[in-house]
């Protein structure tokens, strides 16, 4: 996939970030935080991009992919705080607490293109599917939400397994029964998310699949 990106290279103090954002916002895809059920919202452009997005996110390692998402257009379903979505490796250290003082100094990015690798994702998501069948697996999708921003801190495998199930629900969602009608789809959730102690009901972000209104533009594929 041929993703747009703006790129930026703030510094905090002596260090030097790398931060992407999408070149164009993903205008009909929102985002809820897990409380305890999180919910991702997206049309066939809005979840494929998402998918271009983690799939890079995948194969950089010293990159903070940041999606803002509260600014699109308002979602008419779901319940909880709308949210913006960053990526980084958990080797990279990001705190969430020192967030806001990173993005507000993402300005005057230059314009990136990139192309992502189809064909590695699909292996890397293959290999942490049978990893996660083996007993003892440790393969973890840690996260945090902070400054309406919610955090995904993981593995290539581990990004690459969501970047697969979003391509697949941007392409079989505009299939299923209803989303004509301006109904959403349920399609997958992210991996496992590592739970907090205490108990109660787990947390989990849902992937749903939505056309953007008005519905009478909309026709499924094939048709």
């Amino acid at each position: 996939m041929r993703l747009r990106l703006r790129r930026f290279r703030p510094w905090i103090g002596p260090h030097e970030h790398r931060v992407v954002q999408p070149g164009q916002p993903l205008r009909h895809t929102s985002l809820r935080a897990p409380e305890p059920i999180g919910l991702l919202l997206g049309d066939h452009d809005g979840l494929n991009r998402l998918a271009g997005l983690f799939s890079f996110a995948a194969s950089s390692r010293h990159t903070i992919v940041h999606i803002p998402l509260r600014d699109g257009a308002p979602p008419d379903e779901g319940v909880g705080e709308l949210v913006d979505l960053v990526l980084a490796h958990r080797a990279l250290g990001l705190r969430p607490s020192a967030w806001p003082r990173l993005r507000r100094k993402l300005v005057n990015g230059t314009a990136l293109t990139v192309r992502t690798d189809e064909a590695r994702t699909a292996r890397d998501a293959a290999s942490r599917r049978e990893r996660r069948e083996r007993a003892g697996c440790r393969d973890e999708l840690r996260h945090a939400t902070h400054a309406r921003t919610f955090f995904l801190f993981g593995d290539r495998d581990v990004f690459a397994e969501i970047a697969m199930d979003l391509a697949e629900a941007a392409g079989r969602g505009p299939h299923r029964k209803g989303v004509d009608e301006g109904h959403s789809a349920l399609m997958s959730a992210l991996p496992t998310l590592v739970q907090t102690p205490g108990g109660g009901h787990p947390l989990e972000v849902l992937i749903c699949y939505k056309p953007y209104p008005p519905y009478a533009h909309f026709r499924p594929p094939g048709r």
